[in-house]
């Protein structure tokens, strides 16, 4: 009924081959018209994506050397040489209690990624060490001398430089107000760099002297 319907005329060999012909032209169009749907499909994906990635996020982090994660702008004086930021670290701690420390001078002595490590022994005789930023040591500063004196000074400082590198073996002692006896005495041992313009803090790292370990007479002058 069907093939009669589109060729009355027609014998059934021809009417088979019409047939099949229209079928695989139907099957061609219909193939042609998925492959049209996918191509878009595909076509539009491409174009959401692309504008997803080219949006840059609001929320990026900076990089350690961009300008946004950059310390303060240090005081030409503090980092000129390696005794001036020594001599900087050393002044910008000190001051009596509740005496608001200039933070951002503090900041300014340190290369991006620097550390401060205190380390200790506990009384069973095991050594620790933490590991500190800067912010790290800001935030443990300002709780600790808003109640009492802090001033730390260096007594001796054996410097070891080549070329851009150098080390500072700096003995130190602490008091709570000036004139008084150290109640505490020790190591900070500085790693630093210059860049050609100044030089940066790149670690301190430090350990108090206790009755079984006392600072050799060597470090002391």
């Amino acid at each position: 009924m069907a093939a009669g319907y589109f060729f009355p005329s027609a014998t059934s060999n021809e009417i088979f081959g019409a047939n099949r012909r229209l079928w695989r032209t139907q099957r061609t169009a219909d193939t042609l018209l998925r492959m049209k749907k996918l191509f878009f499909m595909i076509l539009a994906c491409a174009i959401a994506g692309g504008m997803c990635f080219a949006q840059p996020s609001s929320t990026q982090t900076p990089a350690p050397n961009s300008p946004a994660g950059q310390p303060p702008a240090a005081r030409p004086g503090d980092v000129d040489s390696i005794d001036h930021i020594l001599a900087a670290v050393y002044d910008v701690i000190s001051g009596p209690a509740g005496a608001p420390r200039d933070w951002d001078r503090f900041r300014s002595l340190f290369y991006s990624g620097a550390r401060l490590i205190p380390s200790r022994r506990d009384d069973k005789g095991a050594i620790s060490a933490r590991v500190l930023t800067p912010d790290d040591y800001v935030t443990r500063g300002k709780d600790a001398f808003a109640n009492q004196g802090f001033y730390e000074v260096s007594v001796a400082n054996r410097v070891e430089q080549w070329d851009h590198l150098a080390h500072v073996w700096s003995t130190y002692e602490s008091r709570h107000a000036p004139g008084e006896k150290p109640f505490a005495r020790g190591i900070n041992s500085f790693q630093l760099i210059s860049d050609g313009t100044r030089w940066w803090i790149l670690s301190i790292y430090w350990e108090a002297e206790d009755p079984a370990h006392p600072l050799p007479e060597k470090y002391l002058k």
